[in-house]
């Protein structure tokens, strides 16, 4: 346990803390209560909040009614352990190649103009807008939120699917009320997975969205790394850690309360 405590301690507690030290000292070092002040009363900060938990939101959503039915399939499919490769082989490649390959396939010269000019459409304005950031933004994440949902289909009882139909269920009463809330708690990982790292997203914003789409994540380069504001851009960050924290207790699967009845079960037999 020596080495997992010491590793937690490093590089877990100790930049947490750090953060919120910095968070609550301005430029000269002195104590200070400021930077939560200005970001509590500033409509800058606070629209950039609510941009930062809408597209997080919208990343989340578009992932999740895609990745369902495709885990869904895949579960159903043959070689899934080959499909499994080819859906993961893109979290392989680093983020900034991604971006890139996808500002050569939505620039204005780009293999989608030319051929929307092929056909007559002529060239669209398509990278720099939100529906671009967007489009990127969900095919990076997709991965993550196929996995997990695929697991728990994976793990379901097949008699229990069985049983629904054998009782004249259809296909869709199948699905509501015995396939979906059975492998709910591989959509809450996978939501966990897609909607936390989008709260902090800056570089897809920078190289996508051209700075149209500002987020938090956003802000927190600005301050690091432009206007040497350190403790506003840590304010920011504990305010990103909290709102993670909050998503995180609201997608937790309760299996505990589980725990704590068998127990009881027993005691009372």
């Amino acid at each position: 346990m020596v080495p997992y405590l010491v590793w937690i301690a490093l590089f877990v507690i100790a930049p947490l803390i750090l953060i919120l030290y910095q968070s609550l000292t301005n430029n000269q070092g002195q104590f200070t209560l400021q930077n939560y002040v200005t970001y509590g009363t500033s409509w800058t900060y606070l629209k950039m909040t609510i941009n930062s938990f809408w597209y997080a939101l919208l990343i989340t959503a578009v992932t999740l009614l895609i990745s369902y039915p495709t885990a869904y399939f895949l579960s159903k499919t043959k070689r899934q352990q080959l499909w499994l490769l080819l859906i993961i082989l893109p979290t392989w490649i680093n983020l900034l190649l991604k971006a890139y390959a996808f500002i050569g396939l939505l620039s204005r010269s780009g293999t989608v103009n030319q051929f929307l000019t092929f056909i007559g459409v002529g060239p669209k304005q398509l990278l720099f807008t939100d529906f671009s950031f967007l489009l990127v933004a969900s095919y990076i994440e997709i991965p993550f939120m196929i996995l997990p949902i695929y697991n728990a289909i994976v793990q379901l009882d097949p008699a229990l699917i069985n049983a629904s139909r054998d009782l004249g269920a259809t296909n869709l009463q199948t699905f509501t009320k015995v396939v979906f809330p059975l492998t709910i708690s591989g959509v809450k990982a996978g939501i966990q997975a897609v909607f936390i790292p989008s709260l902090s997203l800056f570089m897809i914003t920078r190289l996508i969205g051209g700075n149209r789409v500002i987020t938090l994540g956003t802000a927190i380069e600005e301050h690091f790394l432009t206007t040497m504001n350190w403790g506003m851009g840590s304010t920011i960050g504990v305010v990103l850690i909290v709102m993670m924290f909050i998503m995180m207790a609201l997608t937790n699967d309760r299996k505990k309360k589980r725990q704590e009845v068998l127990p009881n079960e027993k005691s009372e037999g």
